[in-house]
């Protein structure tokens, strides 16, 4: 069954800023949230980043200057923790760069850590005086650590997640992009069929397109008009979706 929504309909992504469609969302009616928020680095450089064609990669990454990223991550968290169900669970993204800031965030919403997860991918971008980083920080918190879905699809399940970045060859694409892989691990583990799932910055949209797929519903958000209409492409590709614009 489709829940209410209030300003939003489930199945749909809409074009906007989370920092101001997030507080149209009622109290507690989001299952899980799978987000890579921004990570407050200069993305503009690394456009031809692991042997990518520069022309391929959309232009118009938003990235949250330092100076101003503690303070949005405390606020769309503490919307994120608001609107989480009872049972709900969200898995946050983060480079290590902010990571002070994302468990701060984490901690003044609330929320409960359950897992620190390392995601590492086949490799990062070559470097001559540091080490090479090839992984991404994944925080899994939840609303209530007495009652959350985990379903215990590995006998062994392990907190370091060794997971291939995905590539489009000769076609348009997003800076970064979560693998399917890596969403669908988190919906078979967090959630359940007909659950909602909501990604505030959805960028490419992977996160509603394997959600659609695997039966759960979604609800997205992306700031960047091309990203949005990126997103909205992929997700209509295998079936028609409804996508809605919100200046806010």
């Amino acid at each position: 069954m489709k829940r209410r929504l209030g300003a939003f309909d489930p199945d749909t992504i809409y074009h906007g800023n989370a920092l101001e469609l997030m507080p149209k969302i009622p109290d507690g009616v989001i299952d899980l949230i799978i987000t890579d928020p921004p990570f407050a680095i200069d993305f503009k450089a690394q456009r031809e980043n692991y042997n990518r064609t520069g022309s391929n990669v959309l232009e118009g990454y938003q990235e949250i200057p330092k100076a101003e990223y503690h303070a949005f991550t405390q606020r769309w968290m503490a919307d994120a923790a608001r609107v989480l169900a009872p049972t709900g669970s969200m898995y946050v993204f983060s480079g290590w760069n902010r990571l002070r800031d994302i468990l701060e965030g984490l901690d003044a919403a609330g929320l409960t850590t359950i897992n620190h997860l390392i995601w590492k991918y086949q490799f990062g971008v070559f470097t001559k005086k540091k080490y090479v980083t090839s992984h991404y920080h994944i925080l899994f918190v939840v609303k209530d650590p007495k009652r959350y879905t985990f379903n215990k699809i590995d006998h062994y399940p392990e907190d370091v997640w060794v997971i291939n970045r995905e590539y489009w060859k000769g076609k348009k694409k997003t800076p970064t992009k979560l693998p399917s892989e890596i969403v669908k691990k988190m919906l078979m583990y967090s959630s359940n069929a007909g659950d909602l799932v909501f990604d505030p910055f959805l960028g490419s949209g992977t996160v509603a397109i394997v959600s659609k797929r695997e039966g759960r519903h979604f609800l997205g958000f992306e700031v960047v008009p091309e990203y949005f209409t990126f997103a909205n492409e992929c997700l209509r590709s295998p079936g028609k979706k409804r996508v809605k614009k919100r200046s806010g």
